[in-house]
């Protein structure tokens, strides 16, 4: 799949896309009260450029310039933004 392809509410989303910003990392309280972090980034292919989100231990395994994958991944919108997200059940694969 094409970054150009992705729409908000869609799950198993399979795209390899370079690594072109990745902002400082924020912590957040979870739903169930736990501290974490998460982190965007910008990835693009060949038709364009969406935010990853990256949270925990994904943050530390992206820089920019590399090569990613992800598999399974789900696409949300937020403030009229598409974002993408290896979710749950989803898989972050750097190269």
């Amino acid at each position: 799949m094409k970054i150009s392809e992705l729409k908000a509410g869609v799950g198993n989303v399979t795209i390899t896309a370079e690594v072109v910003n990745v902002e400082e990392p924020r912590k957040v309280l979870t739903k169930f009260g736990k501290e974490t972090r998460v982190a965007n980034a910008t990835i693009r292919d060949d038709s364009g450029e969406v935010v990853l989100s990256l949270w925990g231990d994904d943050i530390d395994r992206i820089t920019t310039g590399a090569k990613v994958t992800i598999q399974n991944g789900w696409v949300s919108e937020y403030k009229g933004n598409l974002q993408l997200s290896a979710g749950k059940y989803g898989k972050l694969i750097v190269e």
